[in-house]
């Protein structure tokens, strides 16, 4: 009967740890979101789906909207949140080739993203997505980043020397590259650059086609401003988490995922872009577009020497671009990325 009776208790031990178990691996993991527009905007949006696939790779999450991006990166470094979701710019502090991904000029477009994101997000590149304790597990098109100037005669490099353009003070490479065509930076927080455009403090700000209407920066562009049709930079939005706090594989089976909706989120973005009227829309001739791509060339290089850009990451891409344009000058170039 002692026997038993012990034989039971044991039992009971060992379902009530078991469930305990259970209840920790079932806690709620913490995500950062950065939206411009809080938990009513796109990307708050686009996690939403997100959370709810999650949950079939074993992992409940919590999200929480975060309107300034520098706050989310701060919370998330700190254990506040276990995963995050940002630009690939600020991405840049975590992990170094993903967050090149965000280089100047060096994604001329949408399939040139697609393709560097699709080799990224394979199995054999998984090792590249981790740097200790932080993974990628995630890379959404954030848009095509365009400039909106105030006068619609600077349309060509040379004419945005002397210029206040509106940079994000966090990114080493946007001073460099401001500095480097002779323009004024004038450092802002990516909630603010755009108010600084409206009001006349800067004479030039950039971003994807959304923030056009949700940061009403058709109020700025009146009344000889426009929007100049050369992009910029295809802007990535990136997911991160702590590794130790998520399930094997998790990374895996998430990349594959958004992966998947990559499409799906160049749609939306195209939808975004055509709300522009035609008429704000600035076009620059074709050998202004090739003084632009070098200008954006020479200072990746300068910033790769500088350990801002990732080589491997700047040489992924330039074998991208020169697979679908092979002419382009820079694929013979003798100091190439």
């Amino acid at each position: 009967m002692v026997l038993c009776k012990s034989l039971e208790l044991r039992t009971l031990i060992a379902i009530f740890m078991m469930a305990s178990v259970s209840v920790v691996q079932a806690a709620p993991k913490k995500m950062c979101v950065f939206d411009l527009l809080g938990a009513n905007g796109p990307t708050f949006s686009q996690m939403k789906d997100y959370k709810t696939v999650a949950l079939s790779w074993g992992v409940e999450l919590e999200l929480k909207p975060y309107t300034s991006e520098r706050v989310a990166a701060e919370d998330f470094k700190s254990g506040v949140c276990d995963a995050v979701s940002f630009t690939g710019i600020r991405a840049r502090q975590f992990n170094a080739f993903t967050g090149s991904l965000d280089a100047i000029g060096a994604m001329p477009s949408y399939q040139h993203l697609k393709s560097v994101v699709t080799t990224i997000s394979s199995k054999k590149a998984a090792k590249l997505m981790f740097v200790n304790p932080y993974e990628v597990v995630g890379i959404f098109p954030g848009g095509a980043a365009y400039m909106f100037v105030n006068d619609r005669t600077i349309d060509t490099v040379g004419e945005l020397s002397g210029k206040r353009i509106a940079i994000l003070d966090s990114d080493p490479a946007q001073v460099e590259m401001v500095s480097f065509v002779g323009a004024s930076p004038v450092g802002t927080s990516i909630a603010s650059m755009f108010s600084k455009f409206n009001n006349g403090s800067v004479d030039v700000t950039y971003g994807p086609a959304i923030v056009y209407e949700a940061m009403e920066l058709y109020k700025g562009l009146e009344p000889n401003g426009g929007v100049i049709d050369f992009s910029l930079v295809q802007l990535t939005i990136q997911i991160l988490i702590r590794q130790s706090e998520f399930p094997e594989q998790y990374g895996q089976k998430s990349r594959e995922y958004t992966l998947g909706q990559f499409d799906s989120g160049v749609e939306l973005i195209k939808r975004y872009e055509s709300k522009i009227p035609k008429k704000q829309w600035i076009s620059i001739p074709k050998v202004d577009k090739t003084g632009y791509l070098e200008v954006f060339r020479q200072s990746r290089i300068r910033l790769r020497e500088k350990g801002i850009y990732n080589g491997k990451m700047l040489k992924l891409m330039r074998m991208v671009r020169c697979k679908k344009d092979p002419q382009q000058a820079e694929c013979t170039a003798k100091d190439k990325e």
